[in-house]
């Protein structure tokens, strides 16, 4: 074999190496133990936890089962919210319980003109546990006991049909005070035992922090920063994207928006679109697209899909040119909290920077 041929030999071995090297899968770290992570995680609470070990597992098995990373960003994430919503209690009480309860009855009564003196006959009624419901009104201290005597008072007394319908009106509970609606419809890969309906699992422990958890991670999302997250777990999921292209949107138009996060009016009819569709609508000849193909790009603002769409990388580069800067991708929404239990005016951003604070805080724990 001549020198030329033995080079090329050796060429054509060097080059099936460094394919074949390509092709082999890189080994995967090895996942962490169960136990490691239970310790991690007791680590990383503030030091006045109770229970902490029970806490630990409980998160720990809610990453596990929904195949999501245990690592510390994830961890601290998890506490955060934990510590921000409930302060580490399962069913935190809230202050004025029974004045806000009562008026929900009386706000719906109002509504349906039902006099005051049939409300007050339906509440002496006694109920399964043997008080009335005017004194079960009275004593409810947490979410958990508010709801459980709404079910009753909607499943045993006419009236509290007529108010409700089926519907409790209580639509958070846990520790992480996740909505009761999000729970029902994420409930197919739920691992535990159901001791009784999903709305009864949000309100344990483990069911609250399962299903707060799937809310706070179990979506894909590029965002640069963890507060976005937080965000998003107040005002919904993609809120903080969506809020970044509502932004892009008003550059691109001139007209001023909200950026709330919701890109699709909720039921909004074709011929009456809301304000980010209307300004939308407004671009369509500089979009190359349609009212209809806004319409049904707009319907895909609550999955990741839509930051691929046509129109996200046309709005924004309509935009970038306008305004000859980049554009941010992520910005928390402007949403004002509305809720009977909030007696002062708070933000969805007000929110956000305290997790974040939390968060923060928690990621020092871990020497960051």
């Amino acid at each position: 074999m001549d020198r030329v041929t033995m080079v090329r030999h050796v060429a054509v071995f060097a080059l099936l190496a460094v394919l074949a090297g390509c092709a082999t899968p890189r080994p995967q770290l090895p996942q962490r133990r169960p136990a490691d992570v239970r310790a991690t995680i007791a680590r990383l609470m503030p030091t006045n936890v109770a229970d902490r070990d029970g806490w630990a597992g409980d998160i720990e098995a809610a990453l596990r089962t929904q195949d999501l990373e245990a690592g510390t960003e994830n961890l601290c994430a998890v506490l955060a919210v934990i510590e921000q919503e409930s302060t580490y209690r399962v069913d935190p009480p809230v202050p004025g319980l029974p004045k806000i309860a009562r008026a929900e009855i009386d706000r719906r009564a109002a509504a349906l003109h039902v006099p005051d003196f049939l409300v007050d006959a339906a509440l002496r009624i006694r109920s399964p546990d043997g008080r009335s419901y005017r004194d079960r009104l009275a004593a409810v201290r947490t979410e958990q006991d508010m709801s459980a005597m709404f079910d009753d008072f909607i499943g045993m007394v006419p009236l509290g049909q007529r108010l409700f319908g089926r519907l409790n009106p209580v639509r958070t509970a846990g520790p992480m005070q996740v909505g009761i609606a999000f729970a029902e419809a994420h409930a197919k890969r739920y691992p535990y035992p159901r001791a009784g309906s999903i709305r009864h699992e949000v309100f344990s422990r483990r069911g609250g922090i399962w299903f707060g958890t799937a809310h706070l991670l179990g979506y894909p999302a590029s965002y640069p920063k963890a507060i976005y997250r937080f965000a998003d777990f107040n005002a919904g999921w993609y809120a903080s994207r969506n809020a970044a292209f509502q932004n892009a949107v008003s550059v691109a138009s001139g007209l001023p928006l909200a950026l709330d996060g919701d890109v699709l009016q909720p039921a909004a009819p074709f011929d009456a679109p809301g304000q980010t569709e209307r300004a939308l609508r407004t671009l369509s000849r500089r979009l190359g697209l349609d009212e209809r193909d806004i319409r049904r790009a707009l319907e895909r603002g609550g999955s990741d899909a839509f930051e691929r769409l046509p129109l996200y990388a046309r709005v924004f580069d309509l935009a970038e040119r306008k305004s000859r800067k980049p554009l941010p991708r992520a910005l928390v929404p402007g949403i004002a909290l509305h809720s009977a239990k909030i007696t002062r005016k708070l933000t969805t951003a007000w929110f956000a920077d305290r997790v974040d604070g939390r968060y923060q805080a928690c990621l020092r724990r871990d020497g960051r």
